[in-house]
């Protein structure tokens, strides 16, 4: 077993990080409580470096050393350092939680403009009674001044027959027939079939 050197540079005594990781992979639980020590720390400073938030940084920083005890046998001494293995695994889940909730605000952000987007329908519904409404009133320009404001007074104010007749002084039969020329008129304006 060969010595393991401390970050400072002085030899320490014990297993170093390979070679604590690669008992890891073999499930020992006494290697990995080992690492757990000796790479907590230098996670959590990442892990925190790229989060910032204290609460979130210590969930993820737990997930790392939790894939750590999983992961063990995947780490290969001939790609890199155990520690830049460990540090990379932060590094990563500490940048996928970043975008995670990025994506998250994202979707909110979307449903609330979703929210506030009326749906199609009513758009057009709205569209089209503005259409009729200007059809209406060009079409209510064709009449006499006699029948628009018999028409106007009966189907817009919600006037009866006899109260119209009452209010303009005009016999019934006479607003009758303004009210039939009128209604006539703008049904053949408005393209209303019979």
């Amino acid at each position: 077993m060969k010595e393991a050197v401390h970050i400072s540079g002085v030899p320490s005594p014990g297993p170093d990080l390979q070679e604590l990781l690669v008992r890891v992979a073999r499930g020992d639980q006494d290697a990995f409580a080992s690492v757990y020590d000796a790479v907590s720390g230098p996670v959590l400073g990442l892990v925190r470096s790229v989060l910032r938030d204290p609460a979130q940084s210590e969930e993820v920083a737990q997930e790392v050393l939790v894939e750590v005890w999983r992961t063990a046998p995947r780490f290969q001494a001939s790609r890199g350092s155990a520690m830049n293995w460990v540090l990379t695994l932060a590094h990563h889940r500490a940048v996928d939680r970043v975008r995670s909730a990025e994506a998250a605000a994202a979707r909110e952000h979307k449903a609330a403009l979703l929210e506030r987007t009326p749906a199609f329908d009513e758009v057009s519904e709205q569209v089209e009674t503005r259409l009729e409404r200007e059809q209406v009133r060009r079409c209510m320009r064709t009449l006499s001044e006699l029948q628009r404001e018999s028409v106007t007074l009966a189907y817009y104010r919600g006037l009866t027959y006899r109260e119209v007749s009452e209010l303009l002084s005009v016999p019934l039969g006479t607003i009758k027939t303004r009210l039939r020329d009128g209604l006539i008129r703008l049904r053949d304006c408005l393209g209303v079939s019979a």
